[in-house]
């Protein structure tokens, strides 16, 4: 498992090439209403990516704010899918609405599955 200073770097290596990538093909995704609702989500995944580089930013620097780090990633990734197409906010928004629901829920999962592994030493 990669620690939070080269999770952080791939993370945000990986964010720069999507938004790159999304914004040499906005024209080819917003050209359709299949593409556009890909748009949105390829946006999402610039969500996922920038909270990641957020959140092991802070942990790195010993720094918590909780929910500011969500609120900044979706703005972020809100106005990136703003320069594709303005469906493209609207299904960023809910697809990252997901992510985030399926990223809480895995992270509960692990933290269960390492206090019970605590509890047996």
């Amino acid at each position: 498992m990669a620690g939070p200073g080269r999770s952080m770097v791939y993370s945000l290596l990986l964010f720069a090439t999507v938004l790159s990538l999304l914004e040499m093909y906005r024209g080819k995704l917003a050209s359709s209403e299949l593409l556009t609702i890909f748009g949105g989500f390829i946006s999402s995944l610039l969500f996922l990516v920038l909270l990641t580089f957020i959140a092991n930013y802070q942990e790195s620097s010993g720094i918590k704010t909780g929910w500011s780090a969500v609120v900044l990633a979706e703005i972020v990734a809100l106005i990136a899918a703003s320069t594709v197409h303005r469906v493209c906010v609207t299904t960023c928004f809910l697809f990252s609405a997901g992510l985030l629901y399926e990223v809480n829920k895995l992270s509960g999962m692990m933290l269960m599955k390492g206090e019970s592994k605590g509890w047996r030493y």
